[in-house]
């Protein structure tokens, strides 16, 4: 359920409210009791992802993050059928 923001208009009351999404908008101020209380828009909540744990490969077996690293080549590595590299050494 969120939480919404009101403000009074006439007294500048202000306060939050939680409530089901289904529920009509308070209209009646707590404070001064006049009918000029009006739902504010806000920024809503934020979702906060600390430390690690939120990226696909974070979950992978050791074994599977083994052989991953196995099957992909050294930065050293050359590649005979790389078609780029062929045509920088020729010019």
């Amino acid at each position: 359920m969120p939480t919404y923001e009101y403000e009074c208009d006439a007294c500048q009351y202000a306060l939050e409210k939680f409530q089901q999404i289904t529920e009509k908008p308070l209209k009646k101020c707590p404070e001064c009791g006049k009918l000029k209380l009006r739902r504010l828009i806000g920024g809503g909540g934020a979702v906060l992802f600390k430390g690690s744990g939120f990226y696909q490969t974070d979950y992978r077996s050791k074994s599977y993050k083994k052989g991953a690293s196995s099957d992909s080549p050294s930065s050293g590595d050359s590649c005979a059928s790389c078609p780029a590299k062929d045509e920088k050494a020729k010019s």
